[in-house]
C-alpha cells in the first residue's frame, strides 16, 4: 500500500535524528519496486547526495504486532500517546503540506510516507534544526525502517528493527563539517536512531503493565483524537 501522506511514530521520530547529526553512509538503498518512478528518483537523489547517514540495527522488544504497527502507522496519535507516557516531546499534526513534525528541541519540518507495507516504511523528510548560537541547518532526509516479528507467548511477538536514514544537508560547509567530524556524528546518529525504537519499546511496556491505564490518561486528554482514541480502544480489547 502507497501513501501520500500519513503514518512512521517510526518513523516520524527519527526525522529530528536525521537532520540533527550522522554518520558514516552506508549504502544507498534498494528501494522498494512499487514506489512511483517520480518518488523514487526524488528518493535516490537525496540518498545518493547523501552528507551524512546512519543505519542501526534497535535492541528488540515485546509488543502486540497490531498494536507496533498501528502506531507505526498513526504518528499523530502515537505522539499523544508518548506525551501522555512522557517518553517523548514529540508533537505531529497534519497540515496542507502533509504531516508537521515539532520535536521540542529545535527540529522542525514536513515528512510523508511515500510506502508502507508490513515489515517495511520509507519516508521523505524536509525541514531544519536550529541550535543555541548557530545558523539553522536545513536539510532532506531519506528514512527507512524495516521490521520483524517473531511469535513469544500470549499473543505478543518480539519486534526486531533497523533503521536507516540518508541526510542532504543544504549548505555544503556544514556538509563538509560533517564528514570531518563523521565518527562524532556517527555516534550521534546511532544513538538518537535506538533512541527511536526504545520509545517503541517503552509504549509497548506500559500498555503491557496497564494498558486500561494509559487508555484512561488519553480519554481524559481533551487534544487526543477521538476516532483514533475509539479504534486504539477496541485494538487494546478494552470494554
Amino acid at each position: 500500500m502507497l501513501w501520500r501522506r500519513a503514518s512512521p511514530t517510526a518513523l516520524a521520530l527519527l526525522v529530528s535524528a536525521c537532520l540533527a547529526a550522522a554518520g558514516a553512509a552506508p549504502a544507498v538503498p534498494v528501494l522498494p519496486e512499487r514506489i512511483p518512478a517520480p518518488e523514487r528518483a526524488r528518493l535516490t537523489r537525496v540518498a545518493e547526495a547523501a552528507s551524512v547517514s546512519t543505519h542501526v540495527e534497535a535492541a528488540p522488544f515485546r509488543s502486540r504486532p497490531a498494536v507496533f504497527e498501528y502506531l507505526l502507522d498513526h504518528p499523530e496519535f502515537a505522539t499523544h500517546v508518548t506525551r501522555t507516557l512522557k517518553v517523548a516531546r514529540y508533537r505531529i499534526w497534519p497540515d496542507p503540506e502533509g504531516l508537521y513534525l515539532d520535536d521540542g528541541w529545535g527540529t522542525t519540518g514536513h515528512f510523508t510516507v511515500v510506502y508502507a507495507q508490513p515489515g517495511t516504511r520509507v519516508m521523505y523528510a524536509s525541514g531544519q534544526y536550529k541550535a543555541r548560537m548557530l545558523p539553522s541547518i536545513r536539510g532532506e532526509a531519506v528514512i527507512l525502517l524495516e521490521y520483524t516479528f517473531q511469535p513469544a507467548d500470549a499473543g505478543r511477538d518480539v519486534v526486531s528493527s533497523t533503521v536507516t536514514g540518508f541526510v542532504k544537508l543544504d549548505n555544503r560547509v556544514l556538509a563538509m563539517a560533517s564528514r570531518l567530524a563523521s565518527s562524532l556524528a556517527q555516534t550521534k546518529a546511532d544513538t538518537e536512531a535506538r533512541k527511536l525504537m526504545r520509545v517503541f519499546a517503552r509504549v509497548s511496556q506500559a500498555l503491557e503493565d496497564d494498558a486500561a491505564g494509559v487508555y484512561e490518561q488519553l480519554r481524559q486528554r481533551p487534544e487526543t483524537p477521538r476516532r483514533e482514541l475509539e479504534e486504539f480502544r477496541q485494538l487494546l480489547n478494552l470494554r
